[in-house]
């Protein structure tokens, strides 16, 4: 029985943002219409991705061909929605929203320059992003990959100072650089290998293929530094750099778009190209366990550096390299319970960490202060904003109620599965250690007095632009802990199909 439905809604989901960009540019002059053109388009391509979950959880995937074939190459551009896809679809665009909303309280705020080219920019990113979530074949993934690369640029580079300039060299280097040295090489090996098939349909690429060790590992490897936006170490240095750009595209980031980006082309890679579970090829030979552990490595390390930082939004940076290997490690275990917690925790991480670095931004916005030793008393003065940073700081360290610890949950299980009690151990300490790091911030903002125990001076919250969206993040990271029903119906699919 055939499954898949033909739908131009992933193509209407794409173009939305991307419509969105004339726009923006045309109302320039006239602020409340680019910022009224953002939001339609944000609505809309939520509403795009929102008409597409049924079809999904019925079990049938969304087809589309938008290019039969390039360059003389029979592989087409092609869109596959399913339900690792849609997942991150729905993370994605539904962020959007909200993030949109913070960007003005935080650009208004700061009275910041070049704002339209700002959400120009910014909705662009976003096309990319979905076009990545609904490639059909790694040709498809590889393209939307480099677009979201050169689309994010300007954003990171926005400041367009020194420091900007150097972060965005050094941000667009290691992306480009990477992709190009490691990822091309890896799809044509590929190509090569299967025949010419590159497409996620089906069983995965090189199912019925035969690898020793070293082939598969350094292929395996050269696919996950290619798509090297998942912060893997050694190929992590660019993710700190970008903090040079504003909060919101931290926020971005680290969040929605690019950081998650990579992880869900590692997680592509291996369920479609590799395959999980006893019967996958990585598995055969254990080339698995190499990524397992520099994805460890990089959980612990990262949380190491995070500790010594006394810049908020560095701190959170080191976080989130961590916590990206939180996801390759789980997807790496090739069991199905890891690989479950691995697409939760997309979601779960990106709803926590988007919260903190809105706290951050707001925290900014509203005293000038980015550094962790500036933050005493301000729980007293910044209730809103500093309540919402520890539900974001539980949610990513797993804490109950926040939906973080289903996600994490799973992964330890997942390790459980695959007998594999070190890793699982790297989940328990990195854990404790995401609380080392987390919480004296916490302890900080509530419990101890600003200048030496004298009165702190009253300061008021940030804009409310800035103070909705980092409540409606937080509130949703405890949403996501009692109603988890559809990000693991849509997981299981994912081991299931």
């Amino acid at each position: 029985m055939d499954n898949t439905v033909h739908s131009l809604l992933p193509v209407w989901a794409c173009l939305a943002s991307l419509l969105a960009v004339p726009l923006i540019v045309i109302f320039r002059r006239e602020i409340f219409l680019r910022e009224l053109s953002t939001f339609i388009a944000a609505f809309a391509k939520f509403g795009f991705v929102l008409a597409m979950l049924p079809i999904i959880l019925s079990g049938s995937t969304i087809t589309t061909t938008l290019v039969d074939g390039i360059a003389g190459i029979n592989v087409p551009i092609v869109f596959r929605v399913d339900a690792l896809g849609i997942t991150f679809a729905l993370v994605a665009s539904s962020l959007w929203i909200v993030t949109s909303l913070y960007a003005i309280g935080y650009m208004r705020g700061l009275k910041e320059h070049s704002q339209t080219r700002f959400f120009a920019f910014f909705a662009l990113s976003l096309s990319s992003t979905l076009g990545v979530a609904f490639a059909g074949n790694l040709l498809t993934l590889y393209l939307f990959y480099e677009i979201l690369s050169l689309s994010t640029w300007p954003l990171v580079t926005h400041h367009q100072d020194k420091e900007a300039r150097s972060g965005g060299r050094t941000y667009l280097t290691h992306l480009l650089g990477t992709s190009v040295a490691f990822g091309i090489p890896a799809i044509i090996f590929t190509y090569l290998k299967s025949g010419g098939d590159l497409s996620f349909a089906g069983s995965a690429i090189l199912a019925e293929q035969e690898m020793s060790f070293l082939p598969a590992v350094v292929l395996l490897l050269a696919f996950v530094f290619g798509f090297s936006k998942a912060g893997l170490m050694p190929f992590h240095s660019w993710l700190p750099g970008a903090m040079v750009a504003p909060t919101p595209v931290s926020a971005l980031l680290h969040a929605v778009a690019v950081v998650k980006v990579g992880v869900f082309c590692v997680i592509r890679v291996i369920t479609g190209v590799f395959g999980t579970g006893e019967d996958s090829i990585l598995s055969k030979v254990d080339a698995n366990l190499v990524l397992c552990w520099i994805a460890a490595f990089t959980v612990i390390a990262s949380s190491l550096i995070a500790m010594s930082q006394d810049s908020l939004k560095r701190r959170l940076a080191f976080s989130t390299i961590g916590q990206l290997s939180y996801i390759v490690l789980g997807v790496a275990l090739l069991s199905d319970h890891a690989v479950q917690g691995s697409i939760m925790h997309i979601a779960m991480h990106a709803f926590g960490k988007i919260t903190l670095f809105f706290c951050a931004g707001a925290i900014f916005v509203a005293t000038g202060k980015k550094y962790i030793s500036q933050l005493d008393g301000l729980g007293k003065t910044m209730p809103f904003t500093m309540a919402a940073f520890a539900i974001g700081a539980m949610s990513v360290t797993g804490l109950p109620p926040t939906g973080g610890l289903l996600s994490k949950f799973y992964l330890i299980w997942g390790a459980a599965d695959a007998e594999q009690y070190a890793l699982l151990a790297v989940y328990l300490i990195s854990s404790v250690l995401n609380g080392v790091y987390f919480f004296p911030v916490v302890y900080r903002a509530f419990f101890k007095s600003a200048d030496g125990g004298k009165p702190a001076i009253r300061i008021k919250e940030a804009p409310l632009a800035c103070v909705v969206p980092l409540s409606i993040t937080a509130v949703s990271s405890l949403l996501l802990f009692f109603f988890p029903g559809l990000l693991l119906e849509l997981a299981t699919m994912m081991t299931t199909d």
